[in-house]
């Protein structure tokens, strides 16, 4: 089976990361195997035990893996449902008693609580002895929640022999981003900041520009014109045969 083969390739950790690339291939056969041996999902009985906060070891034989189907990139949209599939496979000698699966989104390297994502809980879910199970669970974190990468991590709780305990079934990171299309909140603050130094540019070279027509226009005037240098020549010519030659002509 296709789940089998999944679970052969996780390790024996109690954290176990959803699907690689090489995965994706199984993402149909997967679906198709659904709550496979796995029960009822929800209509909790009066006998329901909470076990909300509380942290369990796993049990001995029990192992989990995740797929996120037809969607290897992990890319979630904000606000808008996600689906996971989690693979439990049973090698102890009794029955586990599946009782709930519940996720949070955290910051990454701070691992700060960002928010808790919907419980899902089992009213008559069990996996025998040797057997493997698959279970879907949705999602969605809130339309809010700026984009980009978060930590997600999941759990699924389950009862051997009435008492309880727990696997981490994914804990990895994950990309929100915006509903409506990919531009973010960032992408619409750089560009309205690109327009803004574009016509602040514009502003100072045209200010440039008019500093340079008045230098421009202040040299025009100072310019001398040919009467001035011919005066300047008389000047310095009085007193030659140039001057004495020039008087002779006008008393003619």
């Amino acid at each position: 089976m296709i789940l089998h083969f999944l679970l052969s390739l996780t390790c024996p950790s109690t954290v176990v990361r959803c699907q690689s690339d090489s995965d994706s291939d199984t993402n149909a056969d997967l679906v198709a195997e659904t709550v496979k041996e796995g029960g009822d999902i929800g209509g909790v009985g009066d006998d329901f035990q909470n076990y909300e906060g509380w942290n369990f070891s796993p049990a001995s034989g029990v192992d989990t893996v995740c797929v996120f189907p037809k969607n290897p990139s992990k890319l979630v949209v904000a606000g808008e449902d996600t689906e996971l599939l989690i693979g439990l496979k049973n090698e102890g000698e009794q029955s586990v008693k599946i009782v709930e699966i519940h996720a949070s989104i955290h910051l990454p390297y701070h691992h700060m609580l960002v928010q808790n994502l919907s419980s899902v809980r089992f009213n008559n879910a069990s996996v025998p002895a040797l057997v493997q199970a698959t279970y879907p669970y949705t999602f969605s974190v809130s339309k809010y929640l700026q984009a980009g990468t978060f930590d997600l991590v999941g759990m699924i709780i389950y009862e051997v022999d009435q008492l309880p305990y727990q696997n981490i079934f994914y804990n990895g990171t994950i990309e929100v981003t915006e509903a409506g299309g990919v531009v973010s909140v960032e992408t619409l603050f750089l560009i309205s900041l690109g327009i803004a130094l574009f016509v602040l540019f514009g502003l100072w070279a045209r200010g440039q520009m008019q500093n340079l027509s008045k230098k421009t226009k202040k040299v025009s005037k100072v310019e001398t014109g040919t009467k001035t240098v011919d005066a300047s020549m008389d000047e310095w010519l009085q007193g030659t045969a140039y001057t004495q030659l020039n008087k002779s002509k006008k008393k003619k």
